[in-house]
This record gives structure tokens, C-alpha cells and sequence, in this order.
């Protein structure tokens, strides 16, 4: 008996759904990845010099913040904690000096949206030389409490 020899097709992959796929994966990735340039902070690091003379160091302009979030300018405490307010009492004591040096003070209690929006004002204002400072609570804490030996 003779049997008919079938003829096979030759083996190939369809690459038309592999295609597809490709694709669908490229749209999705071009359209859930953002390119948004964040904006950075760049801090100037300090550098120790002797030649710094006192006269400099008094011309600064010093924010105490409190641990209310409220504001002082140069010992001088503001009504409210606005940027606005904030903004006038620098642009008053400053007039147009943007190099005078610029101090934030904080404590550990203080809020943070407090020292961001201190440091985005001098940002605004054009203060270059900026620095953060902390208090040191519980030192002060013992030479004010008269009940300690």
C-alpha cells in the first residue's frame, strides 16, 4: 500500500503579533514616562578665611524662626508668618545690598514649610550667600532654668 506523502508547510514564525507587541510596549512607555526638569538648589559650601572683618559680620541679615513657625528679622519679631510679610521686613532691612550674607536659624521643633519658605524668599529677593544654622536648645535650656545646680 502505498500511502500519499503530504507535503508540509515550512515552519515560520509570524513576527506580525511580535510586532504588536513591541509597539503597544513603546506607546506605553513614551506615554507614562514624564520629562520634567526638576529645579535644584545650588549651595554654595563655605570656605574659612581670616580675612572676614567684623564689619561684614554685622551687616547680615539674620531670620530666627520659632517653633511656632514665626519669623524675626534681625531680632525684630513679625506679626504672621506670610511670605509676604517675611518679604518686606527683608527688602526693608536689605534695600538693594544682595550680598550681604543671609542666616536662617531653626531649632529642631521649628516647621520645615517654615525654613523652605525663609529660603525660597531669599531665593526670590536674589540673596547668594545663604546659611542655615541650628539652636542649641538644651545648653540654652540649662543656663536659663534657675533650678539647675
Amino acid at each position: 500500500m502505498k500511502f500519499a506523502h503530504q507535503q508540509q508547510e515550512p515552519l515560520s514564525i509570524n513576527l506580525t503579533p511580535l510586532i504588536d507587541v513591541v509597539f503597544l510596549l513603546l506607546i506605553f512607555f513614551m506615554i507614562t514616562t514624564t520629562f520634567t526638569r526638576e529645579t535644584q538648589l545650588e549651595v554654595s559650601l563655605p570656605e574659612a578665611s581670616s580675612a572676614q572683618t567684623a564689619a561684614q559680620e554685622q551687616q547680615r541679615i539674620d531670620i530666627l524662626i520659632s517653633a511656632d513657625g514665626l519669623y524675626s528679622v534681625n531680632g525684630q519679631a513679625l506679626v504672621n508668618a506670610q511670605p509676604l510679610t517675611l518679604r518686606r521686613a527683608i527688602i526693608e532691612l536689605a534695600e538693594d545690598e544682595r550680598q550681604m550674607p543671609f542666616v536662617i536659624t531653626a531649632d529642631a521643633q521649628t516647621p520645615h514649610q517654615a525654613v523652605v519658605t525663609a529660603m525660597d524668599v531669599a531665593g526670590q529677593l536674589g540673596f547668594s550667600q545663604l546659611r542655615i544654622t541650628t539652636q542649641d536648645l538644651a545648653g540654652a535650656a540649662d543656663v536659663d532654668d534657675p533650678s539647675s545646680p
